[in-house]
């Protein structure tokens, strides 16, 4: 039943040689890894006007200067990660860039700092379409966790059926979201230049606001800063372009940036020309589309987009964490289960680990993590001014074509990105402060992970010094609870490795008579087996044998003997019999396995119906 719903929800297994069927084109790249980032225009301009309108309608203006800051630092971005990308095309973006240039310390915080946000991303992707779906139909909102929940294993599922079918299905509401706002944004543009569209703003720019003040303008613009989450995740995604990777993967991150810068300029110029402020029954974005198309059959596709997108955003999160998890794991930070392929030869640990990560998040926040965007902006911009400045020591070092050139890209988006972490601490601190707890945690976390790693190895390392040892004989413990056919074959098996085997049965009080009658028929069958038959006043069969075991062990020890437990089991015909009888032979495996001086054998007898 279970490889049926396997087969049913990711499909059949596909051949590593087909692997280079999975890679992605420019076209479906652009789909599956910008949508965090292009939808991010759906509360970006928001953000910024709501710190804003906090002083006065008037101060909204502040807007346009803000927004302009935010499409400098966009820029500065957008060159740094293209150079990323042909400087480290192994994927890893951040992470890598720091670790190679400022060193592990640095490149572990910038991964776990990218880590914890691709499932901010999820959680608040998931959760902001969940709102414009249940802001459609009120009567869902009391289910919107679950809902939430129900489209993150959605997101999941999709995943694991490989990269070529996740980007096809995200070709459709993330290229219909991009018709509707060059649409809208077109439209309202004609209609003011045309005169259908009156101007409408609260405030002229360049008018003094009373109480305005560098402070307030820093917030806005650091709230902002919230619609660049995501620009990085094709850097970080670099392996799974098509030849050639690096051109393919920088064309397509130039491509997104554009749109990005164009979609962003356009919604917030529309926002301050027709004067519109933040109402928490509506989006911005929705009284730009209202005002633009009216209430007609165009607001609504529009508000259709937008949810859409919202909900498929976190795919931008289950394109990247996979592969960061991979290279984590690489340098032994992770658990190397992250570099593991599945099925359909995509990093099934990776895409189901962000998925539980996030469903944590949506329960935690009770499908509220909205509150959690200065957190999540935290954690794009700490991995951009490591990375960026990181790209400063590696100019320094290599040089190469344009060197001082690219150094000033990065030297911009250094200082800015630092100026925003620095704003966002000072500013959002009631929002960030979790940020310095999670970070030492996590850190600790890929150090001890890492420890026993090198641990591992070095136990593990052949030297000069390893000499063969010879075994001067073998015992053989059969594990026997009752005289069948499973007991014949692992007795024979038993005598065919070892001139000493010893077969132990455990009796309880709860038929004394049996288990005489057990022994008297194990002897029987078996005169020349020597044959144990311990008492218990409890129902656990492993302690006693554990306890027989270690004292046997002692001995084969003292002898020069190898030690070795045969446990017998049958195995049914059919896969869903299993569940029809105990797992005793598992509990006794597991246990023995905690021994150093004991080898564990299974003797499996197959059963023909």
């Amino acid at each position: 039943m279970y490889r049926y719903l396997k087969r049913l929800l990711i499909g059949q297994p596909l051949k590593t040689v087909e692997e280079g069927g999975q890679s992605l084109t420019k076209f479906k790249a652009l789909a599956l890894l910008s949508s965090d980032a292009l939808s991010s225009v759906a509360y970006g301009t928001e953000q910024i006007t709501t710190a804003l309108f906090v002083l006065s309608a008037a101060a909204t203006w502040y807007a346009l200067p803000a927004a302009g800051i935010v499409l400098i630092l966009l820029f500065a971005i957008t060159m740094s990660y293209r150079q990323i990308i042909n400087a480290y095309p192994s994927g890893g973006g951040a992470y890598v860039v720091a670790t190679k240039n400022w060193g592990t310390g640095a490149g572990l915080v910038a991964g776990g700092s990218l880590l914890v946000d691709y499932m901010l991303t999820v959680a608040v992707s998931v959760t902001s379409g969940t709102e414009a779906i249940t802001s459609a139909i009120p009567s869902l909102r009391a289910h919107s966790v679950l809902i939430s929940i129900v489209i993150v294993l959605f997101i999941m599922t999709l995943n694991l059926r490989g990269m070529r079918e996740s980007a096809s299905f995200l070709t459709i509401p993330v290229y219909f979201f991009v018709i509707m706002i060059v649409s809208m944004v077109v439209w309202g543009l004609f209609n003011i230049t045309t005169g259908n569209i009156e101007y409408n703003a609260a405030a002229r720019v360049g008018e003094a606001v009373p109480g305005m003040s560098l402070l307030l303008f820093l917030k806005a613009f650091s709230a902002g800063s919230s619609s660049l989450t995501g620009v990085e995740a094709i850097s970080n995604a670099v392996p799974n372009f098509k030849e050639p990777k690096k051109k393919n993967a920088a064309n397509t991150l130039a491509i997104m940036s554009l749109i990005l810068a164009i979609f962003f300029s356009g919604i917030t110029f529309l926002s301050y020309y027709l004067g519109v402020l933040p109402d928490p029954k509506q989006t911005v974005l929705s009284q730009i589309a209202e005002a633009v198309f009216g209430h007609g059959v165009l607001y609504y596709l529009l508000q259709l987009s937008t949810a859409m997108i919202l909900a498929v955003a976190a795919n931008t999160g289950f394109s990247a964490f996979p592969i960061l998890a991979y290279n984590l794991a690489k340098d032994k930070f992770m658990p190397h289960m992250f570099m593991d392929k599945g099925d359909r030869l995509g990093y099934s640990n990776g895409i189901i680990a962000l998925a539980v990560g996030a469903i944590i998040l949506i329960l935690l926040f009770n499908g509220q993590t909205n509150l959690l965007i200065p957190l999540y902006a935290v954690g794009v911009f700490v991995p951009f001014t490591l990375s960026q400045s990181g790209m400063l020591v590696h100019w320094k070092r290599h040089k190469g074509k344009h060197w001082l050139l690219n150094s000033c890209f990065n030297f911009l988006g250094a200082v800015i990105s630092f100026a925003l972490v620095v704003f966002l601490f000072f500013l959002h601190f009631d929002n960030v402060w979790p940020y310095l707890v999670i970070m030492p945690v996590l850190l600790f976390g890929f150090y001890k992970v890492h420890s026993h790693y090198i641990m591992v190895a070095a136990q593990l390392r052949l030297n000069e010094e390893q000499q063969l040892h010879d075994y001067d004989g073998a015992t053989v413990i059969v594990l026997v609870s009752s005289v069948t056919h499973v007991t014949t074959g692992a007795i024979n098996y038993a005598r065919s490795i070892s001139d000493n085997v010893i077969a132990m049965h455990v009796s309880f009080d709860t038929n004394p008579q049996k288990e005489h009658e057990t022994a008297e028929e194990f002897k029987l069958a078996f005169p020349e087996v020597r044959f144990v038959d311990l008492h218990s006043s409890y129902r656990s069969v492993v302690p006693p044998v554990l306890r027989f075991c270690d004292v046997i062990a002692k001995d084969a020890a003292k002898r020069n003997f190898s030690l070795t437990v045969l446990v017998p089991q049958f195995v049914p015909k059919k896969p869903w019999q299993h569940i029809l009888h105990n797992q005793t032979n598992l509990r006794l495996r597991s246990a023995l396995g905690s021994r150093e001086n004991i080898i564990v054998s299974t003797y499996s007898y197959h059963l023909k119906k």
